[in-house]
């Protein structure tokens, strides 16, 4: 076996040797380093969740025995109040007397007790004294000479608890303190039990239990959630003295009534989370597999052959990756080779290049291809009809839209040619911004400062009008400052470049918003493409300028050169 094993390595490409060798040295460290991980992390989260329950175990034993100081003060403020010793001592003349006095005494201040405290279910007196029964508040004494706790309650001077046998109710027993009178009364403050202890079940999201006794190692109230997955055994109270290597255990005893208070937890459960956390070090392990290999794998390619390596480049040329370099200092036979292969890719790169040059010139005709989606002869015939018949029906309004609309939609489609003259940009212009003031009711007035110098000279389509647009919808319609509204178009020569400055006296914007007016988009042909066109015909030092002032205006330089650059 051993032979055969030896053979299949030696018959292995060295290649796969090196890899072989790398994978199997780096194993056995990261092994050790995986189980010590998992040794070390499983000790601390028993650390921690042992000091988790200590602390958690301290809280609740803190809170019940805060409960019990609070039932035996209460208890105190029965056995010591003058008032109803007075009332369960005295002599009554008639039983309406003594009804008076249990009503105004004893009646009111058992139901502030147990208003102010609803774990209190029933508070009773047993006594001695010859008087009349008042319901559940107050009995003879021979009606309690079958509890369990008589005989105790009878002889002990200071209050005491004694737990019912269904275990829900817990009893405060204590006698009356009287002065010189031989009666005995026996005060039974009746608590429902589960209701100090309902935190207990809130400890911990699952698998805990809480386990709570008396002097006696005797239980007096149990709580577990442990899921049948972790439960291993049943846990008692004198297991919880003893090293119980199934679940971390915690005791404390509540001061003054020697009761003790346990909280304790499956160790197979902490141990899941460290089961959990061994998976994570085992992917870690397999991700350090995988980038050893990676890395022998690259690693090895220095010592095979020139051959190997120009086959990796050609795959990576074949998935699409032409940004290769690939160096072989020789001139023999393979190294002309690898240069003629250099080449090959070097031109395959730039005819690449020239495609994406090409489709991003494709976009340039994007507005072209817009404006031929309108059949202007359908568009214009129509326009026609309705001057027309408004000129027959005398409606002279409607005629001078038609025509503004007509010399509008003509300029803008332009015959489907990108490129346009200034005078015919104007015109486009001057028939938008009148169809605007009939829209508006004439509600702002316009200036123009036209340079006639510069109307031959060639425009890209369609450049001026969004500009224009913009300067009415979002400034002037939003102007609240008194005064007419005023929209400023000038054009004129600075050196070998046209400017064109469009004004208004709107709302104005802030700085930011000029800043994203030029670098967001819009839903429509907006700014932002006019000041891209600009750039792609003319450079990236022409385009457009926004200066603006808030509640005051705005206004935009458009320059642009004498001679397109990039020609469509």
């Amino acid at each position: 076996m051993i032979t055969r094993l030896k053979q299949f390595f030696l018959n292995l490409k060295f290649q796969k040797k090196i890899i072989g060798i790398s994978v199997v040295i780096s194993l056995i460290p990261l092994l050790l380093l995986g189980l010590f991980s998992y040794t070390r992390m499983r000790s601390l989260l028993m650390e921690r969740e042992k000091t988790a329950i200590q602390e958690t175990l301290h809280q609740e034993a803190t809170q019940l025995n805060h409960k019990i100081d609070s039932y035996l003060s209460t208890m105190d403020l029965i056995t010591w109040n003058e008032n109803i010793r007075l009332a369960l001592s005295q002599k009554y003349d008639s039983n309406s007397k003594m009804y008076i006095t249990y009503r105004d005494t004893i009646d009111p201040l058992f139901l502030t007790i147990r208003s102010l405290n609803t774990d209190i279910t029933a508070i009773t007196i047993y006594t001695d004294v010859s008087i009349y029964p008042h319901g559940n508040i107050l009995r003879p004494l021979t009606d309690a000479k079958n509890e369990v706790w008589f005989e105790k309650a009878c002889t002990s001077t200071v209050p005491f608890f004694s737990l019912s046998q269904d275990k829900k109710t817990l009893y405060l027993l204590g006698q009356m303190h009287y002065n010189y009178v031989p009666y005995t009364s026996i005060i039974c403050m009746a608590i429902n039990f589960q209701s100090p202890l309902l935190s207990a079940k809130n400890l911990f999201s699952d698998n805990y239990g809480f386990l709570l006794s008396d002097a006696s190692g005797e239980i007096m109230y149990q709580y577990s959630n442990i899921s049948d997955k972790y439960s291993i055994s049943e846990i008692s109270s004198q297991d919880l003295n003893h090293d119980f290597s199934d679940y971390i255990a915690e005791t404390e005893k509540l001061p003054g009534l020697d009761w003790t208070v346990a909280l304790y937890r499956p160790t197979n459960s902490i141990s899941a989370a460290a089961i959990n956390i061994t998976y994570v070090v085992l992917a870690m392990i397999l991700l350090c597999l995988i980038l050893i290999f990676l890395v022998s794998s690259l690693l090895s390619k220095v010592i095979v052959s020139p051959l190997e390596k120009l086959s990796a480049n050609m795959e990576q040329v074949e998935q699409g990756n032409y940004e290769i370099e690939i160096s072989y200092n020789t001139t023999d036979e393979v190294g002309q080779l690898i240069s003629s292969f250099k080449k090959m890719v070097s031109t395959i790169n730039n005819l690449i290049n020239e495609v994406l040059l090409s489709k991003i010139k494709q976009q340039k005709y994007e507005i072209a291809i817009l404006q031929f989606q309108i059949n202007p002869h359908f568009l214009y015939n129509s326009l026609s009809l309705i001057n027309s018949k408004a000129i027959i029906a005398g409606q002279n309004d409607i005629s001078q839209m038609a025509r503004l609309l007509s010399t509008f939609y003509r300029t803008m489609l332009n015959k489907g040619q990108p490129i346009t003259t200034i005078a015919s940009e104007l015109e486009n212009t001057k028939s938008y911004i009148s169809i605007q003031q009939i829209m508006h009711s004439q509600s702002f007035d316009v200036v123009y400062d036209i340079d006639n110098r510069v109307l031959e000279y060639q425009i890209p389509n369609l450049v001026l009008q969004p500009i224009v647009e913009n300067a009415i919808i979002h400034g002037l319609d939003h102007r609240e400052c008194s005064g007419k509204a005023i929209l400023s178009i000038s054009c004129y020569q600075e050196k070998e470049d046209i400017v064109f400055k469009v004004m208004d006296n709107g709302c104005g914007m802030s700085d930011e918003q000029c800043v994203q007016i030029l670098t967001q988009d819009s839903k429509g042909y907006g700014v932002k493409n006019v000041h891209q066109r600009i750039r792609l015909y003319y450079g990236p030092e022409y385009g457009l300028t926004i200066h603006s002032t808030k509640d005051m205006g705005t206004y935009v330089l458009l320059k642009f050169g004498k001679k397109i650059v990039v020609n469509d």
